[in-house]
């Protein structure tokens, strides 16, 4: 098993969008309530005195839409400044980016991830919910006129919805040093969709991408199990991450924190979870004590490859959070 030193942190639950394959129509949710939130000084205590502890040193902000989190750039500032820490990043819809893009990055944030799941205004409303594709693009040039670098575009691929778009977001890594992420679209939470679209593998988009532009392997790596190849003579860089593909729990580095405190060892898996909350709010929290628990989890981290959940194999749980609710 890869070490484990990357957590993803949801900050919120809650998003100023509905995208279709983490906040499908259907879904009904009852969000979270602000004090059962993990609070700015329990999510720095954790960091500080568990999983820095255990030699976790990568973390990255998520949501919902982490902008929406109350007193975000002091949080930020709390972590940037963590004895040991070696990366900081945020993912986020880019909505609200054009404000906070300058206060973030004076906090201490560094790397960023934008979803923009299409140039077209018409679909971008289509997946997301929201006519907000030119806020959104603001937000982006933003982010990029600020200095974050790497600044990635992560995009989730859907079977006849931007699927055709494929071959316009990878040219986006041509002239800018813009990273951009072909995310293959994954059945959490959004049955009713995934059933009816399906999903296309990395394979078939590299294929695409090289016939049109050339393609090579990158020797650019990120934290992350992206893939990552280059256009030749390309400022950025084109990553594909192959969760329904191929299987890649021999590389996986992470665990996931939601925003009311579940530690959960792996986004397939929805069992063997941590209320790391209610131990936190004890009246004498245990740090030892929870130290323990989160390096058992660590140890207990089974590999789930979702194609072998057809043939009964690996866990077998059902997703009863979406993408938003776990933390994407």
């Amino acid at each position: 098993m890869n070490p484990v030193d990357y957590l993803r942190i949801s900050l919120i639950d809650r998003c100023n969008f509905r995208c279709t394959y983490c906040m499908p129509e259907e879904a009904e949710f009852d969000y979270i309530q602000s004090q059962q939130l993990l609070s700015n000084d329990e999510l720095v205590a954790l960091l500080g005195e568990v999983f820095m502890p255990l030699g976790f040193s990568k973390f990255r902000l998520t949501g919902g839409e982490p902008l929406l989190r109350k007193n975000l750039t002091e949080l930020v500032e709390s972590i940037a400044n963590l004895p040991g820490l070696q990366d900081l990043s945020m993912t986020t819809n880019g909505y609200l980016l054009p404000t906070m893009a300058q206060p973030l990055y004076d906090a201490g944030l560094r790397r960023i991830n934008i979803s923009l799941d299409s140039l077209d205004a018409g679909i971008f409303k289509q997946i997301t919910g929201r006519d907000r594709w030119q806020q959104v693009w603001q937000g982006i040039l933003a982010a990029y006129a600020v200095g974050f670098d790497p600044l990635k575009l992560n995009v989730v691929v859907i079977p006849g919805v931007n699927d055709r778009e494929v071959l316009d977001l990878a040219a986006l890594s041509i002239d800018r040093a813009w990273h951009i992420r072909f995310i293959e679209f994954m059945p959490i939470g959004n049955s009713p969709l995934f059933d009816s679209v399906g999903w296309i593998d990395s394979a078939t988009l590299r294929e695409q991408i090289s016939d049109r532009y050339g393609l090579f392997e990158s020797n650019c790596k990120g934290n992350g199990p992206a893939d990552v190849f280059q256009i030749p003579n390309a400022k950025g860089t084109l990553g594909f991450i192959s969760q329904m593909s191929e299987c890649f729990c021999d590389r996986c580095n992470r665990i996931r924190l939601s925003a009311d405190g579940w530690l959960r060892p792996c986004l397939l898996n929805e069992s063997g979870q941590i209320d790391l909350k209610s131990l936190l709010r004890e009246s004498e929290p245990d740090f030892t004590q929870i130290r323990a628990q989160v390096r058992q989890l660590l140890i207990d981290k089974e590999a789930i490859n979702f194609k072998e959940r057809d043939r009964g194999v690996g866990d077998q749980s059902t997703y009863r959070r979406t993408m938003s609710q776990i933390g994407g």
